[in-house]
This record gives structure tokens, C-alpha cells and sequence, in this order.
């Protein structure tokens, strides 16, 4: 559990930075203190399910970017991909193949 804490500290030390925000401003902007913000990203106290919402709101990323490195997160503020997937989150397989072979179709003639 240490090293999950330690690494979540870590992440979110990284996402801060990204931001341009110092601890005190990232406290400010999730409604904790500046001391639960420096315990988080030191791995000397985990955060409950509420604070890794306020933290993730504040620096305007999913939470699951706090657990792993691997998240792509390029793509994730583009209001058109993210109402693509909306629009295709409620296809079964078969619909979705048939998008795909319309978008390959369509790239393809850009090239």
C-alpha cells in the first residue's frame, strides 16, 4: 500500500507541475489544505475517493492519470473526440466495425 501511495504522490506531484500550479494553488483550487496536498504527493497519507475528485477537478485530469503513467492523455480535451466516443459508447461490435471501416475508408482518401 505504501508503494501505491508513494507512486499516487508522485503522479500527482507530475500532473501539478504540468499545470504550472505550486501545492498551495492546487490546494486552493481542490478546497483541501496545502499540508494534505504536501502529505498526498510525499506518500505520507493516502486520499479518499472525495479529495482524488477535488484533485482531479482542480488539475482538469481523469483520476485514473494519478494511479499510472501508461494513460494516453493526448486527445482528452478535444470536445469533438469526446462526443465521438459519446456517440459510439452505445454501439454493439457489429456497428462499431462498420464506423471503423467508414473512418479507415475516409482516411485513406485524405492520403
Amino acid at each position: 500500500m505504501d508503494d501505491l501511495r508513494k507512486r499516487f504522490g508522485q503522479l500527482l506531484a507530475v500532473h501539478r507541475r504540468r499545470a504550472g500550479l505550486t501545492q498551495s494553488q492546487l490546494a486552493e483550487a481542490a478546497d483541501i489544505s496545502v499540508d494534505m496536498v504536501t502529505k498526498i504527493e510525499t506518500g505520507t497519507s493516502g486520499a479518499r475517493f472525495p479529495v482524488i475528485e477535488k484533485l482531479a477537478r482542480a488539475l482538469n485530469a481523469d483520476p485514473a492519470e494519478f494511479f499510472t503513467p501508461d494513460l494516453p492523455t493526448k486527445g482528452r480535451d478535444n470536445p469533438a473526440l469526446m462526443e465521438m466516443k459519446v456517440m459510439l459508447s452505445g454501439l454493439d461490435e457489429k456497428d462499431l466495425l462498420w464506423v471503423k471501416s467508414i473512418i479507415d475508408a475516409a482516411l485513406n482518401q485524405k492520403k
